[in-house]
């Protein structure tokens, strides 16, 4: 048929699951060389003569065959070997908004870790300081400790009197912190040493009891997250010292772990140098499920809502695999945008399909994982390469970088539900 040369027509059904933006269900005759912004105008002008009304245009994204449509219709089933004849089913989504770029928070040294929660944002840096700000971009303190630069830090538990979060760092060593508000004082509770190299990475358990930290040392240590934690038989010394022991050593890797996730209570998520990725059973003490790539992987994130796994890599690219299959090593999907080495890579907790990533190109992306030709957005603010990025806030992505910088993006649309709560 012509419309596979990209002339002719194709017949097409035009479906969403958002019912206010539901057009009558019958085939359409479109051209075979639609584009996504003439499928927008075509279901705005739907959507107008369904209502009778003249109201403002929305922006959809179009769906064809689970993939995002970036090119022209003909291009895209050709590409997915499906036959022209057939009457195409096309779903429609209301377009994520651009997230808005808000404060640059200035920093000493190069910030290599930083996360979100809350009124707070926590940022460690090469000066071996942590830095604790609102999200506003209020600075409220330096806290001075690690002898080395700091490589990964997460939040334990946040009321309105007591903050409590950890640290880990080149130094070899992980620190619990407690943060009194009212005060404005920190002090370290305590010192976590087992590791003999670098601690690059580390996370919290879903209860706050416990978090679990990964090493050039290729170890994964669980340790008690507790402020009075010291067992029976501990020595007066160390208890007075406040130095902790790992609860759980876990060996495995043969590689630094630069990823490390809890995926529920007794679950972990490791990603190492080693091109392994690898899901522990904390019950077992052992090894569940090991997933082999063919890349050293930077880091790695899980999502509670679809339950898959994003990986950064040194070749540009971030991938995307599910460790419930028995072919689990098998590539879903592979997404290209950075010209640089991916650094970072973060699953909103809240957007089922939408991640963030951060790499050496300077970038910030947003991520649709049914759109692998191209990222929704580029989020631009950095002047050096990006070291680590942040959703665990649904309203805000956060960034770290070596241009000494934390990046602060707002996203339009946790603004937009807040006010329509309200």
């Amino acid at each position: 048929m012509d419309a596979e040369n990209g002339e002719g027509q194709v017949q097409v059904h035009l479906k969403t699951k958002q019912e206010h933006y539901a057009v009558p269900d019958v085939p359409y005759a479109i051209d075979g060389t639609v584009t996504t912004a003439e499928l927008n105008t075509f279901v705005n002008a739907l959507l107008k003569q369904k209502d009778g009304s003249s109201s403002t245009d929305t922006d959809f994204d179009f769906l064809v065959f689970d993939e995002y449509l970036r090119g022209r219709l003909c291009d895209h089933l050709r590409e997915k070997a499906i036959s022209f004849e057939d009457a195409i089913e096309i779903e429609y989504v209301e377009r994520f908004p651009a997230p808005e770029p808000q404060d640059c928070l200035l920093h000493d040294d190069w910030v290599s870790a930083v996360k979100a929660s809350g009124k707070w944002i926590l940022s460690g840096c090469y000066d071996n300081t942590l830095n604790l700000w609102t999200n506003k971009g209020k600075h409220i303190l330096t806290i001075p400790g690690h002898t080395a630069p700091i490589k990964a830090v997460d939040w334990i538990s946040l009321d309105e009197e007591t903050v409590r979060f950890v640290s880990t760092s080149q130094d070899q060593t992980a620190m619990l912190w407690q943060w009194s508000v009212a005060s404005n004082s920190v002090e370290c509770v305590s010192v976590c040493k087992g590791h003999e190299r670098g601690v690059d990475s580390v996370s919290v358990s879903p209860d706050g009891q416990r978090f679990a930290t990964g090493s050039w040392d290729t170890m994964l240590k669980v340790w008690s997250a507790e402020v009075d934690d010291a067992p029976e038989g501990t020595s007066k010394r160390m208890k007075e010292s406040g130095v902790r022991t790992p609860k759980m050593t876990l060996q495995g890797h043969r590689e630094s772990i630069s990823a490390v996730q809890w995926m529920d209570a007794t679950t972990l998520l490791t990603g190492s140098w080693d091109h392994t990725l690898k899901v522990w059973d904390l019950s077992l003490e052992g090894i569940k499920t090991e997933i082999s790539t063919n890349k050293s992987i930077f880091d790695a994130s899980y999502s509670r809502l679809n339950r898959l796994i994003l990986t950064a890599s040194a070749d540009k690219n971030l991938r995307l695999y599910d460790a419930r299959t028995n072919q689990g090593s098998v590539v879903r999907n592979t997404y290209l945008g950075h010209n640089a080495w991916v650094q970072s890579v973060m699953w909103s907790n809240t957007e089922e399909f939408l991640f963030v990533s951060g790499a050496y190109d300077n970038q910030n992306k947003l991520w649709d994982c049914r759109s692998p030709k191209a990222p929704l957005y580029d989020l631009l603010g950095h002047g050096d390469k990006v070291l680590d990025i942040d959703w665990s806030n649904p309203k805000y992505i956060v960034s770290g970088g070596a241009d000494n910088t934390v990046r602060v993006f707002k996203s339009r649309k946790a603004l937009t539900e807040d006010m329509e709560t309200k």
